[in-house]
């Protein structure tokens, strides 16, 4: 039987999240939770089970610190004292490029998604966290996709603390009674997100009088719902643009910058491209908007030795792989 949770007003605030979130996106056959043992998942997992009809745990141990069995053993414990139906941990090989971080996150997703048995995983990210994603985004200067941030509902992955603070996470974890598990890394300054966490949204927070994160978190959201207008419109023009595997230029002359190169992102995206750049993409733009007889565009994609290459010819864009 679940745990009956105190009326206290953190762990209220975020079963109401979590109740929003259940009744905006009626997930079939219950959900799972990522949980770490940190105070935001934990938190979330007690609010879950007291408003989703069955709740699964799965706790990653990325075994990248001594005793990280312990820590994930009694995470899932603690799951179990919550209500969870299981709690199931899953140790985990941290390899790959891009750093620690980015090789941790891509393994953590694979395990979640393995083990979610066709669920939605609810995630404990909050309102900084968000605010953290859109200043790394600003940083990356990739347009207005970067700093559109996480949605709240991605499938399979759910984010119903959105619009939560981190602090009312670690408010409704006194509130249970519940000592959350304090990761080294999350301190560690030898981590970008850790050194926004602690140096400079507290300085943005004090230069430009408070609310910085909260604006952030906004100005992700608005960006979003426009964004996701312009990805419908997209999708649209590139359906009338296409013929076979090419795209005919004259249908998209006109078509607004805007839309149009997101139309040039989805069809080399399923050409085969990976880590598209802005500047790879303007230069294929040209192809259309400011064509002067160029040759084709190298783009990210492919194997060692081989790319892909985007040209025109005779009115059509067309994309393969050519041997370097």
């Amino acid at each position: 039987m679940p745990a009956v949770l105190p009326e206290a007003p953190a762990i209220l605030e975020i079963r109401h999240a979590v109740r929003a979130w259940l009744a905006r996106h009626e997930p079939a056959g219950g959900v799972v939770v990522a949980l770490s043992g940190g105070a935001d998942s934990l938190a979330l997992t007690a609010a879950a089970v007291a408003e989703a009809p069955a709740v699964r745990a799965l706790v990653v141990d990325h075994r990248l610190q001594d005793g990280s069995g312990d820590v994930a053993a009694v995470a899932a414990s603690r799951a179990l004292a919550l209500g969870c139906a299981g709690a199931d941990v899953v140790a985990v090989d941290v390899t790959g490029p891009g750093g620690l971080e980015a090789a941790a996150r891509a393994a953590r997703y694979a395990a979640l998604d393995a083990g979610r048995s066709g669920r939605p995983v609810l995630l404990g990210h909050t309102l900084d966290d968000q605010a953290e994603t859109v200043l790394l985004g600003l940083a990356r200067g990739s347009g207005g996709r970067s700093i559109r941030g996480m949605a709240e509902y991605d499938a399979p992955w759910g984010r119903p603390l959105l619009g939560v603070r981190r602090a009312t996470t670690r408010t409704a974890c006194a509130e249970l009674g519940l000592e959350p598990h304090e990761d080294p890394h999350n301190s560690d300054p030898g981590f970008t997100r850790v050194r926004l966490r602690t140096e400079v949204l507290p300085l943005l927070e004090d230069v430009l009088g408070g609310g910085v994160a909260p604006a952030l978190a906004r100005t992700a959201e608005q960006l979003r719902e426009d964004g996701e207008v312009l990805d419908t419109l997209s999708r649209q023009a590139l359906a009338a643009a296409r013929d076979g595997d090419d795209l005919v230029v004259e249908r998209l002359i006109y078509v607004p910058v805007a839309v149009r190169r997101r139309v040039l992102r989805l069809w080399l995206h399923d050409c085969g491209a990976k880590a598209l750049t802005d500047r790879q993409l303007r230069a294929v733009d040209e192809l259309v908007g400011r064509w002067r007889g160029q040759g084709g565009v190298a783009v990210g994609g492919g194997r060692p030795g081989v790319r892909l290459v985007a040209s025109r010819r005779r009115g059509r864009l067309s994309a393969g792989f050519v041997n370097d």
